[in-house]
């Protein structure tokens, strides 16, 4: 399954309006650890059909603000939301962010 890059707003809007089960994934390209955890996120990704989509925070600022200031969670990267009906279900970052913690905020 591909990962659609959101690049504006108006993306933002479209992917958090749709119904259902979504995962969103702020990603810094600089950031080892942020790597590591996209990695993760991919793995995930291979194995269960979830609709995602990826915000590079620092390509892309003004997008990866409006998730903070929308859904009221400080800003980290990286930094993975589970999303479900536009409304935020499970958030984490960093070291945290697993293919088994992704998994179990999915299915749980």
């Amino acid at each position: 399954m591909s990962v659609n890059q959101l690049h504006s707003l108006e993306e933002l809007d479209q992917f958090v309006s749709e119904t259902g089960k979504r995962l969103l994934f702020k990603h810094s390209t600089v950031c080892p650890i942020s790597t590591t955890a996209y990695e993760e996120f991919q793995a995930f990704l291979r194995e269960q059909d979830v609709p995602s989509a990826v915000i590079l925070v620092r390509e892309d600022r003004p997008v990866s603000n409006a998730v903070a200031e929308r859904f009221a969670v400080t800003h980290e990267s990286p930094q993975i939301f589970l999303l479900e009906d536009g409304q935020v279900k499970w958030h984490t970052s960093h070291w945290k962010i697993t293919k088994a913690a992704i998994a179990e905020a999915i299915n749980g």
